[in-house]
């Protein structure tokens, strides 16, 4: 018989293979399921959307609530935010049964011509974001079936920080306003911009402002991650040096996505019997390295020249905060403009990340990839 890949490196499988968040899975499940918004921060890739749906898998919250979790990452403004909403209520219902879902297509006044159903007789989310002709009347809609669900309904709007960027006039007070007078549901606002979220949630001139519980996400610690791995080297007939663990963890600073990966492949080029050691780690690096080789040249190739040298010398800083400082700008000759101009554009694109004024590439693997240039 085959055996699963222990290492998830997408998705949520199940409490057995997921590491930790004990603290973190008692908290989040405790304030949703007691009326309290929760706004989850953390940086991109340590777990924030695993949590969550480790929270709604747990039978307190799967048996007696309607979980829904909307990526909003994507998002342009107020009617591509209308159409993920719908779409993910709709996908969240379809398994509860057909009652349940006409409930909310009976609703969607404004996008019933739009919506298709399969050869099963179940609906399908077929619609062009053109179909939402009105996002207003749209969202009024969508929180009027969750006003009248028969349970309490749970949503969860990944990378939340992104309304704060639509075009639309007082988007936050709008959302603030629909979420406040809806008592049959319970909000999570996860963001992984430290400093948007930081001003939606805690600015006094922000509509959202002492709405929520703040939950400040920090990695697995050593100790519990290392058991974890070790436990399922061991449970599958292998083993895997502590030091190992350590070192993968060290390079990537406790980043649960990218520890992951890594040990998926190093448990997957590790025999049964044999145990993996820290000689294996670079050889998992070269072949994840190799299989983005593509991905990474085509995504450096579409940088323009000024953004391309600001990224190499950031990439070359490792951290940097000072990025207009003589020091940086006559080591990497460039100029004070010029690095203000390019930073902004790479930070848009997601290319560079800022945590609390430190700067740096957002995608470690990418990081290590352009170290090779």
């Amino acid at each position: 018989m085959v055996k699963m890949n222990p290492f998830i490196t997408s998705g949520y499988r199940s409490e057995k293979y997921f590491c930790d968040r004990i603290e973190e899975t008692r908290f989040l499940t405790k304030q949703i399921t007691n009326g309290n918004n929760v706004a989850l921060i953390s940086p991109r890739r340590l777990g924030k959307t695993g949590l969550i749906d480790h929270c709604f898998h747990q039978p307190e919250v799967k048996n007696n609530y309607y979980t829904f979790l909307i990526d909003i990452y994507a998002t342009k403004n107020l009617q591509e935010f209308v159409f993920e909403f719908g779409k993910s209520i709709l996908q969240g219902l379809k398994p509860q049964g057909k009652k349940i879902w006409e409930t909310f297509l009976s609703t969607l006044s404004s996008l019933r011509t739009g919506i298709t159903f399969d050869e099963t007789g179940n609906p399908s989310w077929n619609l062009e974001m053109g179909d939402i002709k009105s996002p207003s009347v749209t969202l009024d809609e969508i929180f009027s079936y969750l006003k009248k669900a028969d349970r309490i309904c749970l949503i969860a709007i990944d990378e939340f920080q992104v309304i704060a960027k639509y075009p639309e006039k007082n988007i936050e007070a709008t959302l603030r306003t629909y979420i406040q007078h809806c008592t049959n549901a319970c909000f999570i606002y996860s963001g992984s911009q430290r400093h948007m979220m930081g001003e939606i949630f805690t600015s006094p001139s922000r509509p959202f402002y002492q709405s929520t519980t703040i939950l400040d996400l920090k990695p697995i610690g050593f100790e519990n991650y290392a058991a974890f791995i070790e436990r399922h080297f061991i449970e599958n007939g292998k083993k895997i040096n502590k030091d190992t663990i350590e070192e993968v963890y060290r390079l990537f600073d406790g980043t649960t996505w990218y520890i992951q990966f890594v040990m998926n492949f190093l448990y997957a080029d590790t025999m049964e019997k044999e145990t993996c050691t820290v000689g294996k780690i670079q050889l998992a690096l070269d072949e994840i390295l190799s299989q983005m080789d593509f991905t990474y040249s085509s995504l450096l190739y579409q940088l323009p020249p000024k953004q391309k040298e600001v990224l190499m010398a950031i990439c070359k800083e490792g951290k940097i905060k000072e990025v207009t400082s003589s020091r940086f700008l006559h080591t990497y000759k460039l100029t004070a403009s010029s690095v203000q101009g390019a930073l902004k554009g790479l930070l848009e694109k997601d290319f560079v990340t800022a945590e609390l004024g430190v700067y740096s590439v957002y995608d470690r693997f990418f990081e290590r990839w352009l170290k090779r240039l």
